[in-house]
């Protein structure tokens, strides 16, 4: 007679589902803060005049000021489109790293 068969387990596979996540989420929130600054920093860029070398530390203040300005009141908006950006590409399985084998 021949041996009895031994029944294997399934191998475990690493998925960091939720790192992923977690990693799409503060990649998506970056993007939609940019682009809903990214007219006011054209804007204000324009009006400097043109220069040569790098930028002294009180453009940097300027900038990082105009840049805090033109997010004010917008960041529920940038998160509201980073939760929905997220659900759809999870439920469309569009993100890598989140579908289903």
């Amino acid at each position: 007679m021949s041996p009895p068969l031994r029944h294997r387990a399934p191998t475990a596979a690493f998925r960091p589902q939720f790192t992923l996540l977690v990693i799409y989420f503060f990649v998506f929130f970056v993007l939609f803060c940019f682009l809903l600054a990214l007219p006011d920093l054209v804007a204000a860029a324009r009006a400097l005049p043109p220069r040569d070398g790098p930028l002294t530390d009180a453009e940097r203040e300027a900038g990082a000021r105009i840049a805090a300005d033109a997010l004010r009141g917008k960041l529920p908006l940038a998160l509201a489109a980073t939760l929905a950006v997220l659900a759809l590409g999870a439920w469309t399985r569009a993100l890598p790293g989140l579908r289903r084998p």
